[in-house]
C-alpha cells in the first residue's frame, strides 16, 4: 500500500521534473502535465499541432529530464520498415567467414521520437505497432525485447493533409493519449521569442532516472479506486457505444464507433497516476472527467453528422460526461448518487465552455 513517504518521494520527482521542463518549454502546462501522466503510467502520446509550436523540442527536453536514451525517426514517404526496427546485414569474421548480424534500427531506444508520423505509409507506420503494445521487435521471424522504459512519442500535423496516410484506427488505439498542442499566447510568445535569443538548444537537466520512472509507475498502480469510480470508467466508455445496450443519446446522433477496452485501461492508469501528483491516496471522478479528452478523443470515430456540424471530439466527450453524469448506472444496479455526488460527475461551466470548439480549433458561432 501506499504511504505518506511514498508520495512525498512521488511529489518530489514530480516538482523537479516540473521544474525542469519548464527551462525548455514556455506555456503549454496541460500537454506538458499530460505527457509526463502518460509516461509515468507507460502509455505512448500522440502530439498534434502546426509546426513550431513546440512539438518536437518537448520530446527532447522530456528525454534530458529522464536521462533516457532518444532516438529520432523523420517520417517520410519513402521511409521503410527495416530503417524503424534494423535489419540483418552480411558482416565478416576475423578469418574473413561471412555471416548475418542484426543491426538495430532507431526503435532501440528508451523515448522513440516518431516525428510527422502520418507521412510514412502504412507499410512503415506498421512496424510501430508490435513495438507500442508488446515492447518487442520481431525481425525475420526473431523477437527482441526493447529496453524499459519504452516510449513512442509522436507527432502530426492537423492541417497539411497533402501526401500524409491517416493513421489506422488500430494504431491510434495504441496511444495512450492524444494531445492538441495549441499557439501560444501573446505573452507567452514574448518568453519564448526571450529565450530562444539566449539558446536554441534545451538547457533542462536530469531530475529522473529510467530506475527511478519505473518505482514511479509502481507506486502509482498501488493507488485505490473505488468501486463506484471504475463503474464510471465502465458506463462512460460504453456509452460511447452508439450500437449498443447502454449507448447515449449523444452518441447514438453523432458517434460510428466507441472507444475500446483500451480507453478503460488508459483512464484508470493515467488517473491513478493524476491522483498521486495531486497527493491523493484515490482516484476522483474529477481525475477520469479530466482525462477523459486526451483518452477518448482519438479512439471515438464521427459520424457525417458530427463532421457536416463542425462538432469536435471534444465536444461529444462532454457531452456525453454530462449526460451521464446525472443518471442512475442502470447496468451496474446501484444506488442514485445525491445531488453533490452527481454534481462532481460534471465538468464546471468553464470547462464546458472552453470546449465548446470546432474541429479545428475554432470558436464555433
Amino acid at each position: 500500500m501506499v504511504n505518506e513517504q511514498d508520495v512525498k518521494i512521488f511529489s518530489e520527482m514530480i516538482g523537479n521534473i516540473f521544474a525542469q521542463v519548464r527551462r525548455d518549454i514556455v506555456g503549454q502546462a496541460e500537454v506538458i502535465e499530460q505527457t509526463i501522466i502518460a509516461m509515468i503510467a507507460g502509455g505512448n502520446v500522440l502530439l498534434e499541432g502546426v509546426p513550431g509550436v513546440g512539438k518536437t523540442r518537448l520530446v527532447r527536453s522530456l528525454a534530458r529530464v529522464f536521462d533516457l536514451p532518444f532516438s529520432r525517426i523523420q517520417f517520410t514517404p519513402d521511409l521503410m520498415p527495416a530503417d524503424v526496427t534494423g535489419t540483418n546485414i552480411i558482416v565478416q569474421d576475423e578469418k574473413g567467414n561471412s555471416g548475418f548480424q542484426f543491426q538495430p534500427g532507431p526503435i532501440f531506444a528508451n523515448i522513440v521520437l516518431a516525428d510527422e508520423i502520418n507521412r510514412a505509409t502504412p507499410k512503415t507506420q506498421s512496424a510501430l505497432l508490435e513495438a507500442m503494445q508488446e515492447h518487442k521487435v520481431t525481425v525475420i521471424g526473431v523477437s527482441r525485447s526493447l529496453k524499459e522504459p519504452f516510449f513512442v512519442l509522436a507527432t502530426q500535423n492537423p492541417i497539411e493533409q497533402d501526401g500524409t496516410y491517416p493513421l489506422p484506427e488500430a494504431q491510434l488505439d495504441r496511444f495512450m493519449f492524444k494531445l492538441l498542442v495549441q499557439n501560444p499566447e501573446p505573452e507567452e510568445l514574448k518568453n519564448i521569442i526571450t529565450m530562444t535569443q539566449k539558446t536554441m538548444n534545451e538547457v533542462a537537466e536530469k531530475a529522473c532516472s529510467g530506475e527511478k520512472l519505473l518505482k514511479m509507475r509502481e507506486t502509482a498502480n498501488e493507488i485505490l479506486v473505488a468501486d463506484a469510480v471504475l463503474d464510471y470508467v465502465i458506463r462512460l466508455c460504453s456509452a460511447t457505444h452508439p450500437d449498443g445496450k447502454y449507448a447515449s443519446e449523444t452518441a447514438k446522433k453523432y458517434l460510428r464507433f466507441g472507444v475500446s477496452p483500451r480507453a478503460a485501461q488508459a483512464l484508470v492508469s493515467s488517473a491513478k497516476v493524476l491522483a498521486l501528483m495531486n497527493g491523493r491516496f484515490n482516484v476522483s471522478y474529477g481525475d477520469i472527467n479530466k482525462l477523459a479528452y486526451p483518452a477518448l478523443r482519438h479512439r471515438i470515430k464521427l459520424n457525417f453528422e458530427a463532421i457536416s456540424s463542425r462538432i469536435s471530439p471534444d465536444e461529444i466527450i462532454t457531452m456525453i460526461i454530462n449526460e451521464i453524469g446525472g443518471k442512475k448506472p442502470e447496468r451496474l444496479e446501484k444506488p442514485e448518487k445525491s445531488e453533490d455526488e452527481q454534481s462532481s460527475l460534471s465538468l464546471p461551466a468553464e470547462r464546458n465552455e472552453s470546449k465548446k470548439r470546432g474541429m479545428f480549433g475554432r470558436k464555433r458561432g
